[in-house]
């Protein structure tokens, strides 16, 4: 271990504990009342209706898209997960973050201006617009289910940052619940527009926070040279050797599947102001996620170094809190509140599932846009509550994510297939596609004697295009192709004000 860093571990223990604690309390609090008076102040651009509460009235200009779509991916899992991953295995564990970036990249170049052209609000608007019924209440289940899973991970990492931020005061438990406190209050309040505004704050702050963290912790640690030489494994600084050449292929392609066909993901392209916009934003926002896993990475091998008998979760945490205390405080602040960014989108996505899929499809069908609000809003609040209790059961931040968004497969292919060859698409096939990712996924959890590939997500996609193209060449009912080429023709352009 570098002296540097025995220092700074040294100086952040005794008599300084109670000094650092209140300076980070302070910060946090400050960070929280900004983060609501952002929310406040954009509340007007909120009200008026239901789609400028769960679209921003698809006024998002490119930067806003950008920062949306960067918060929404760089939060828990891809900065306090990185870390714990890395402070296992190494380097290689920053693909994550990238595999993020590419997702988002071949979303920009791919299938963000045809969903903004049909001019949707949901998944399962779609499936129902161009398949069935059942189609499209299987994709409200499954959306909501893989939504509610990513959910609790932003719970878990808020509760690690908020614990060693101020550890005298937060549990990882009550870190939980205050974060939940403040992801669900800030979504209530202005909906699409405080979690597009906020993120400008959020993610600026968390790259400069991180990127300041890194440099700093490695001159106090001695240099890279140091760093190499203590690494606790020979894979620590090899970019590919730690995870493996395919864990890196099986992240990219979850990650791909997942930025074509999430809710959460598509929300923030149908609220962009144009098709141009939308492809533009995921564009530059897959750019400027590549590098920073790869910081958080390096950041949870120099922790393996420094903290080797501590919980992988809070390695990131724990070495920015041997930092200075003002430094430290605004880094760890700046990566919790981009965890907020993430869970708020994501409880958005899942509120607007719920309201706009299932209460107003089959509950209450007349309801007024007042309602219909009223609704997503009490959704944010009991879905908040929900996932917070799923939080309590989870360990492995990344493992459990990648199991949940394979489920998103049957998606990428009945999206991909609609865009793209809608003359080969059944009207059943969305259905049965989805039931197929189900029984997958349930088949390679507790039957081992199926897995006989890599990944989960390499059988769902095999099952799932097998089954969309095989029920689609057996089946008769064919989707209206007629309709959807006229939707896609057509370039929707708000008017401007």
């Amino acid at each position: 271990m570098g002296v540097g860093v025995f220092l700074l571990v040294r100086r952040g223990k005794g008599d300084f504990l109670m000094e650092t604690t209140w300076i980070q309390v302070f910060i946090i609090l400050v960070y929280i009342g900004v983060l609501f008076g952002i929310s406040w102040y954009v509340k007007r651009r909120a009200a008026g209706s239901s789609e400028n509460y769960v679209l921003a009235g698809r006024k998002l200009t490119t930067p806003l898209i950008m920062v949306s779509i960067v918060g929404l991916a760089v939060g828990g899992a891809s900065t306090i997960g990185v870390a714990e991953q890395a402070y296992k295995v190494g380097l290689s564990a920053g693909w994550y973050t990238a595999a993020w970036g590419i997702g988002a990249i071949v979303m920009g170049l791919t299938v963000a201006k045809k969903y903004r052209r049909l001019n949707i609000t949901t998944i399962p608007e779609l499936l129902e617009r161009y398949y069935d019924k059942k189609g499209a209440v299987a994709g409200i289940f499954c959306q909501v289910l893989v939504q509610l899973v990513v959910m609790s991970l932003q719970f878990v990492a808020g509760g690690a940052i908020l614990s060693a931020l101020m550890p005298t005061i937060f549990t990882p438990l009550t870190g939980m619940l205050v974060s939940a406190v403040v992801f669900i209050g800030i979504t209530v309040i202005g909906g699409m527009w405080s979690a597009s505004q906020s993120n400008v704050l959020n993610v600026t702050l968390q790259y400069i926070g991180i990127t300041v963290a890194a440099f700093l912790i490695l001159a106090a640690a001695g240099g890279i040279d140091v760093v190499a030489i203590q690494a606790p494994t020979i894979h620590s600084l090899d970019f590919v050797s730690g995870v493996g050449p395919m864990t890196i292929v099986t992240w990219i392609v979850v990650l791909i599947t997942v930025n074509l066909s999430l809710q959460a993901i598509i929300q923030i392209s149908l609220g962009a102001k144009d098709v141009h916009t939308a492809r533009k934003g995921f564009i530059v926002g897959g750019l400027v996620m590549l590098p920073v896993g790869f910081i958080a990475a390096f950041l949870g091998v120099i922790a393996a170094e420094m903290y080797p008998d501590i919980s992988a979760t809070t390695a990131l945490p724990k070495l920015i809190m041997s930092l200075n205390p003002w430094i430290a405080g605004v880094t760890l602040a700046s990566l919790w509140a981009a965890d907020v960014s993430t869970a708020c989108n994501l409880l958005l996505s899942a509120a607007t599932l719920y309201s706009h899929d299932i209460h107003k499809r089959f509950i209450e069908p007349d309801m007024s846009d007042a309602k219909y609000m009223r609704v997503t809003r009490i959704s944010v609040v009991l879905l908040g509550l929900l996932t917070l209790g799923g939080a309590l059961t989870i360990s492995g931040i990344i493992a459990t994510l990648m199991a949940g968004l394979s489920l998103m497969a049957a998606f990428g292919v009945i999206v991909l297939m609609t865009m793209y060859a809608p003359k080969y698409c059944a009207k059943e096939a969305a259905f049965y596609t989805i039931i197929a990712s189900i029984v997958v996924l349930v088949a390679w959890m507790f039957v081992p004697a199926v897995r006989i590939l890599p990944h989960v997500i390499y059988a769902e996609w095999i099952v799932c295009g097998g089954m969309f193209l095989g029920i689609s060449a057996l089946s008769h009912h064919s989707i209206a192709v007629e309709d959807l080429e006229e939707e896609k023709k057509r370039v929707t352009v708000p008017a401007q004000h």
